[in-house]
């Protein structure tokens, strides 16, 4: 069984305003109020706008209305997620979402761009309104993504891909402004269904394309 690939409709609805669309189609939907409409005046000092390397000892503590996260875990590639298995394609896709959810919570694109599929236009628009909303003290509260359900059924493809079903919940998002204002909050999205096809070469998994399933 295989699933219809909708390349340039929304893929991953990241709470309402910011929509990542295929990767192979066009941009994404109105990705929210752009900083300098947001922010009427930067700060004189702006606070760093990516969380530290968290530590063993270091609490995890989800971004507020006081500031942004701190000590955000780093997404850890499971082991089952570097074998050509089902089990290994339905874990890596999970992973790639947690390394999105990573950068919501972080402004820090680095390990995002090590997985986003090439090519991806919206993943750019993503970028962007990620690292604008994490720079010149402003943040994002909530957006964290999980995946309730990941599955394929594990048939390659005649271009050698495979298909994995990705169910989407991500939580309501929520602007800041430097001086601790609102700036926007979106509404909680219903769950998104998405389709990532994946490459296996040379003892590892790579994002091809992402896009939204149909039919």
């Amino acid at each position: 069984m295989s699933f219809g690939l909708r390349p340039a409709a929304a893929a991953l609805a990241v709470a309402g305003a910011v929509v990542l669309a295929g990767c192979s189609g066009g941009a994404p939907a109105d990705p929210g109020t752009s900083p300098a409409s947001a922010s009427a005046t930067p700060p004189a000092s702006p606070s760093p706008s990516t969380s530290p390397s968290p530590t063993p000892s270091a609490v995890y503590k989800p971004a507020d209305a006081s500031g942004p996260a701190q000590n955000v875990p780093v997404p850890v590639l499971p082991e089952v997620a570097k074998t050509e298995t089902k089990e290994g394609a339905e874990a890596y896709a999970k992973y790639w979402f947690s390394v999105l959810s990573y950068a919501y919570e972080t402004g820090n694109v680095d390990i995002f761009e090590q997985v986003e599929p090439p090519g991806c236009t919206a993943c750019l628009k993503v970028k962007e309104v990620i690292k604008n909303w994490h720079s010149e003290g402003r943040w994002l509260v909530g957006g964290k993504l999980t995946t309730p359900v990941a599955n394929t059924t594990f048939e390659k493809a005649e271009d050698g891909r495979y298909q994995v079903a990705v169910q989407v919940h991500q939580e309501p998002l929520s602007y800041m402004r430097a001086d601790g204002s609102v700036a926007r909050t979106d509404p909680q999205a219903p769950d998104q269904g998405n389709l990532l096809m994946l490459d296996y070469k040379g003892g590892a998994w790579t994002a091809s394309e992402l896009g939204s399933i149909v039919g």
